[in-house]
């Protein structure tokens, strides 16, 4: 909403507050402002003229000459413009002058003749294109004579430059949608009385029932219509002062009809339509939906189709406006046109913006009906245009109105509680000090005790509970009058478990070098194929959006491995040689319902990571490193040969007493080459939920051991198929009390080791801690160990 600062002090005197302080209080009021600017501003050096006399230049088609009286002299001027005649008041450019723009103007010929300034348009002294007057959109800006002497300074005399607040109004305050509500905003902001337009027509003829007659078939849609009549219609210019105003609020000015429906509806909030009442076929009005399937064309010549929930203006023959939204091309006002109908109505909201979107158009008019209109404002609406009509000699006013309000529409009544008010907001204003509050804001109160009842204006449709009046009391008061406090309280804030674990893992992970990233639930379903999941699997069974924004994102993930892979190409492009990174993040899962029959939403940790010292071995440091810290021990690591994500020899799954917790690998070449990588790329997806069922966060004392250990080193020979975990399993169910630890250190293949063999290197260390062991102490375990992996692998100890 721009509000022109000169315009607002027509109904409360605010010359004295500098506009700086009038923005900040606005704002404290909880007037949310967008900016605070001047319009036409910089205006300097160009002087009024008066043309004298127009002639077509001898040498040029489309250049006229004009001599224009600039006070001291008359001058000749050459211009391209042919919007300009004797007498016409023009802003001028002398040699020598500046626009607005920095363009300094100088003298010189235009096909021989001399040329001593410039007559300016509109738009070089610099108004915005949108709302340069329609009469001067492409030609000189012709101004209306006040009577100044040429040579007269022009941003002076008629006092171009205007300050103006462009205010965001939030969709529950339609009331502020207009001048008279800024200034009713203002008047209780500043404590200064408001001034209504008072509305008085002087000369009125005829009885308006002897010229129309309205019917409202759809009162549901259309709570009320008034209809004046105005005649002997003169169609010319608005005055500047109109013009300016309007302008200023961003709306272009077209004639004085159609500009003074515009301002009454910026200064009321009412939007209004005039219509053509020759065109009115049995001078009735009917307001009901259209036929389904209708054809109706709008003021902008567009041909429109219709359903039968359309609400339409009707005569008794055809329809002749598009209610609450733009009048028909079929009763437009003409040049000619000498009486018209001016329509003052409250159409429904809900109604207005589903024809409006079924109609593919959004004006002024319908933006404000589907925010909300005053139904009793309708009568003051059309009254103050009859008024202005008259006032700019444009019309004679018909006597009367025709005004049919089925069901008057009142405020609701609510009842205020001083306490509860002071005890929400922290303050100790009396009943009083609040009954003020309300009735600056037109508010009738009526108090009882501490009890307020109260009834707003009803236009104010979004007080409708008592802690909406908390709210009006609040930001009245001022938001920077409240006191500053902290809130009190012993309560004590903490995590929850499943919380801790969350963020001990990614602490972990980025100690470990990882960077977290974060990406979108909605996913393509076009992921799970890039990946190359089994037809049958639980992943393709998405959960769909019923309006996704397209292909792209119309489904929720049940994986996160896409979500990596696409990050780790999006890096990948951009010239990252390496990137390690992790996403703690949920599935959908339809596949799997909770028990209220909706899809479970289980959480997931991925991994991803390319680039310089990035293998297998890597990404299994970090899973195992990760599982320690989560206290999770005795893991099982075995190979995966079936699962297309990943390549068949470098893969594995990672279990704890048979159930798999997660799987992690290098992703297979042909995955690779669908997401534009580089060679070698390796991911892991561990479940999370299983990972917060098995931590075991609690530390167990253990002191330091007394006695030495022991180590002994065996390299297997063993088949290439032979899996490590299965070797360390069965060290391990073999070792004893005496082994403490287990891990493999190396693998070999070469001359000493047959083909299709390999050597695999195990460091194993025994300890007794209540003594130190000798050698004999744990040959018999070592042996047993060696035995066992003879019968089950059929190992033998590799020869130097």
């Amino acid at each position: 909403m721009l509000v022109p600062i000169s315009w607002l002090n027509e109904y409360i005197d605010l010359k004295d507050i500098k506009l700086s302080e009038y923005c900040d209080k606005m704002i404290m009021s909880g007037s949310n402002i967008e900016e605070a600017y001047k319009v036409m501003s910089g205006i300097e050096g160009i002087v009024l003229g008066k043309a004298v006399k127009v002639e077509k230049h001898p040498e040029a088609d489309k250049l006229y000459v004009v001599q224009v009286d600039v006070g001291s002299e008359v001058v000749q001027i050459i211009t391209g413009a042919s919007n300009v005649s004797e007498g016409s008041v023009i802003p001028v450019v002398l040699d020598g002058g500046v626009l607005p723009d920095g363009r300094k103007i100088e003298k010189g010929k235009l096909r021989g003749l001399e040329s001593n300034g410039m007559l300016c348009s509109a738009q070089e002294l610099g108004c915005e294109d949108k709302v340069i007057p329609v009469a001067v959109k492409d030609g000189i800006w012709i101004l209306e004579d006040l009577g100044f002497e040429p040579g007269s300074d022009f941003a002076e005399k008629y006092q171009t430059e205007e300050d103006v607040v462009d205010f965001e109004i939030t969709p529950n305050r339609p009331d502020c949608l207009c001048m008279l509500g800024m200034a009713r905003e203002a008047a209780a902001v500043f404590e200064r009385p408001l001034k209504y337009p008072e509305i008085k027509i002087s000369s009125e003829t005829d009885d308006v029932k002897d010229y129309i007659d309205v019917e409202i078939k759809r009162p549901d849609l259309c709570s009320r219509y008034v209809a004046r009549v105005v005649k002997d219609v003169k169609v010319a210019q608005s005055p500047w002062w109109m013009q300016k105003r309007l302008m200023a609020a961003g709306v272009r000015p077209i004639n004085n009809i159609v500009d003074i429906t515009n301002y009454v509806m910026l200064e009321y909030g009412t939007p209004l339509h005039a219509f053509d009442i020759n065109t009115v076929e049995g001078r009735k009005i009917i307001v009901d939906v259209a036929a389904d399937g209708e054809k109706f064309v709008t003021l902008d010549g567009a041909e429109r189709t219709l359903d039968k929930d359309s609400l339409l203006i009707n005569d008794t023959k055809k329809g002749i406006a598009l209610a609450g939204i733009m009048g028909g091309l079929n009763s437009e006002i003409e040049d000619d046109t000498n009486t018209i109908l001016i329509e003052a109505a409250c159409f429904d909201p809900d109604g207005t913006r589903r024809t409006a979107k079924m109609a593919g158009m959004r004006t002024e008019a319908s933006s404000r009906f589907e925010k909300g209109v005053d139904a009793n404002l309708c009568r003051t609406a059309a009254d103050r245009v009859c008024q202005l009509i008259e006032q700019l000699n444009a019309g004679t006013v018909v006597k009367g109105a025709v005004d049919v309000y089925p069901e008057e529409v009142k405020a609701p009544v609510t009842k205020v509680r001083k306490d509860r008010v002071n005890h929400l907001l922290g303050i100790n204003l009396s009943t009083e000090e609040m009954k003020e509050i309300f009735e600056k804001l037109e508010m009738n109160v009526e108090t009882d005790g501490d009890i307020m009842t109260v009834t707003p204006p009803t236009i104010r449709f979004d007080l409708l509970e008592e802690i909406d009046y908390v709210e009006e009391v609040a930001r009245i008061y001022g938001y920077d009058n409240h006191p500053s406090t902290l809130p009190s309280g012993a309560q004590v804030a903490s995590k929850l478990p499943e919380r801790e674990i969350e963020d001990l893992i990614k602490d972990k992970l980025m100690g470990m070098g990882l960077n977290e990233i974060q990406t979108y639930s909605f996913v393509s379903p076009r992921g799970v194929d890039k990946i190359l999941v089994d037809e049958d699997s639980y992943m393709r069974d998405f959960v769909k959006l019923i309006n996704p924004l397209g292909e792209e994102n119309s489904v929720m993930r049940t994986t996160l491995i896409p979500n990596m892979l696409e990050v780790l190409e999006r890096n990948n492009a951009r010239y990252i040689d390496k990137v390690e990174a992790f996403e703690l993040g949920r599935l959908f899962l339809n596949a799997f319902k909770t028990s209220e029959g909706l899809p479970k939403e289980p959480k997931s940790l991925s991994v991803g990571m390319y680039g310089r010292d990035c293998d297998f071995y890597r990404l299994k440091g970090v899973v195992e490193t990760l599982l320690t810290e989560l206290g999770i021990t005795g893991e099982e690591y075995k190979a995966v040969k079936d699962n297309n994500t990943f390549h068949p020899g470098r893969c594995a799954s990672v279990s704890k007493d048979g159930e798999v917790i997660g799987i992690f690998g290098e992703v297979s070449y042909a995955v690779v080459e669908q997401y534009n990588l580089p060679e070698r790329v390796y991911v892991a997806e561990l479940d999370f939920e299983k990972l917060f069922k098995l931590c075991d966060l609690e530390i167990l004392y253990k002191p330091i051991p007394k006695y030495p250990a022991i180590e002994r080193d065996i390299a297997l020979v063993v088949k290439d198929e032979t899996e490590s975990g299965e070797i360390l399993k069965v060290i391990r169910e073999n070792g004893g009390n005496l082994l403490e630890k287990a891990e493999l250190f190396d693998i070999y293949k070469g001359k000493q080791v047959p083909e299709g063999y390999k050597s695999m290197a195990y460091a194993l260390r025994y300890r007794d801690l209540t003594k130190t062991l000798t050698d004999e102490e744990i040959s018999k375990p070592h042996e047993k160990i060696l035995a066992a992996l003879k019968e089950a692998f059929g190992a033998s100890l590799r020869e130097e």
